[in-house]
């Protein structure tokens, strides 16, 4: 399984990548346009990521917008929902109106509120029927 994590927090950055090796190989990203960059090139290549967790507050784009992009590259793939990519949205913001815009707006799969522990990693991607490498 390939993960894309982004987020332009490093020490969060690392400790996601930390959380999710055990998962799968795990790619790492400072900010939205490279966001976009890794999951078309990932496209492209045809080892598409399975998951991305992608914080929403970031300078220049933010997560949202990036989220959007993301869903509208899978759109001009052809990708069918089933086959969607699992986008986690990772933020600070709890309102109902952030949570709310990630699903209805965006396409979400999933919300976590930092801090993000090990057991919501694991409970989120188990949930989604991953299993952790052998």
């Amino acid at each position: 399984m390939r993960i894309l994590v982004v987020d332009d927090d490093s020490p969060s950055r690392r400790m996601l990548e930390k959380y999710l090796e055990p998962w799968g190989e795990v790619d790492a990203v400072g900010d939205a346009m490279a966001c976009i960059d890794a999951f078309r090139n990932a496209i492209e290549s045809g080892d598409p990521y399975s998951v991305v967790f992608l914080d929403i507050v970031m300078p220049g784009m933010n997560g949202h917008e990036a989220l959007r992009e993301l869903r509208a590259i899978e759109a001009d793939w052809k990708i069918k929902s089933l086959d969607e990519t699992r986008i986690v949205m990772t933020s600070i913001l709890e309102d109902p109106h952030t949570v709310i815009k990630a699903y209805n707006e965006g396409g979400a799969t999933s919300y976590l509120v930092k801090p993000i522990s090990r057991k919501n990693i694991d409970d989120e991607l188990a949930r989604f029927g991953f299993a952790q490498k052998s």
